[in-house]
């Protein structure tokens, strides 16, 4: 984890501060950012004891409503989740600068925005590089594939990580991969993993919202292996095991939302906390990872399971880069990682 430098503030006697979490669209028990926010400002509270409620969002209209009750509320620190409430986030930390904003998911350009405010950041790359070693291991082919959103950093960063990720264990992998207009477009996002199950691909990565979920839902039916993005879509895109397909999923790169957000919190409390711009999470600090491997471990080779640990540690250790550039998402061609491959 990306360690900022301590902003000269007091520490707080946790027992006076009240925070207050506004989810993106959906409930805290939702499988997705709002869950896993939630679960780290629980943690933070456990272990600072801390006043602390949240705010379930039903329609994008009310963003600007929920953060408001919370200012009226004379609450010290809120957390939003998601990009799309980016603004409003923005717009109520310039608003009031006597509390603490932090968005999750979110990006500010450091120095432009007050220093109450910090987004959370994460390394997508890092968490696309184990999900393209994963698939490269697993497939029987020769041929992957991944269905991207748009072509923005985050989703490059996951897409050139994958990319990287697998020929860094296969240096022979075929790669089939393309960014789709939309984020939500669940049909096209199957479509498009149909179309490359029929070029050869046996294991699908979905990196593109409900249209990525699309892509490894219908793959899944078809008895393709397929990866999750974002949160364990074992969870949530199929049921716990319940849907069609669950024995298919072999894990999904997942971004640590719960640790982001219980350490930004105890920033806070401990004085630490230094706004005006991002802190990134990565592999160092388990802000980046892979899921469970849940119905599909048996299938997975302990060799497998090995070379993914070997490659998390490098990561972590600094002794491994992805080859992608950690904010804009682009191919660095002269720090492509020498192949190391995978011998079964």
């Amino acid at each position: 984890m990306y360690k900022r430098q301590a902003a000269g503030g007091t520490e707080l006697d946790p027992t006076t501060l009240k925070v207050g979490l506004v989810t993106d669209l959906g409930k805290v028990n939702d499988g997705t950012f709002n869950e896993f926010a939630h679960k780290g400002a629980l943690a933070a509270q456990t272990e600072f004891g801390f006043e602390y409620k949240f705010i379930e969002t039903t329609a994008q209209a009310d963003y600007e409503k929920n953060i408001q009750t919370f200012v009226d509320e004379k609450f010290n620190v809120v957390v939003t989740v998601g990009f799309l409430i980016a603004d409003a986030t923005k717009a109520a930390a310039a608003a009031n600068p006597d509390i603490t904003f932090i968005g999750v998911d979110q990006f500010y350009v450091p120095g432009e925005v007050t220093d109450n405010l910090l987004g959370l950041q994460f390394r997508e790359d890092q968490a696309g590089f184990l999900a393209g070693a994963l698939a490269a291991m697993m497939s029987e082919s020769g041929t992957v594939g991944i269905v991207a959103g748009l072509e923005i950093p985050p989703v490059k960063k996951f897409k050139n990580g994958y990319d990287n990720g697998a020929a860094y264990v296969r240096p022979d992998i075929n790669l089939l991969g393309v960014y789709l207009p939309s984020f939500i477009d669940p049909a096209l996002g199957g479509s498009t993993a149909e179309q490359m199950i029929g070029e050869g691909a046996d294991v699908i990565f979905g990196a593109g919202g409900p249209t990525g979920t699309g892509a490894i839902k219908a793959a899944a039916e078809k008895g393709t292996f397929v990866i999750g993005v974002d949160q364990d879509e074992y969870g949530t895109t199929f049921g716990g095991g319940s849907a069609p397909g669950a024995d298919k999923i072999l894990s999904s790169a997942i971004k640590r939302v719960d640790v982001a957000v219980s350490t930004a919190i105890g920033e806070v409390i401990k004085g630490t906390f230094k706004g005006n711009g991002i802190e990134v999470f990565d592999a160092a600090g388990d802000g980046v990872g892979l899921a469970d491997f849940h119905d599909a471990a048996d299938a997975i080779p302990d060799g497998v399971k090995a070379k993914l640990d070997e490659i998390f540690k490098a990561l972590a250790d600094g002794s491994l880069n992805t080859g992608v550039d950690p904010a804009s998402g682009d191919v660095i061609e002269a720090e492509i990682p020498e192949a190391s491959p995978y011998t079964p």
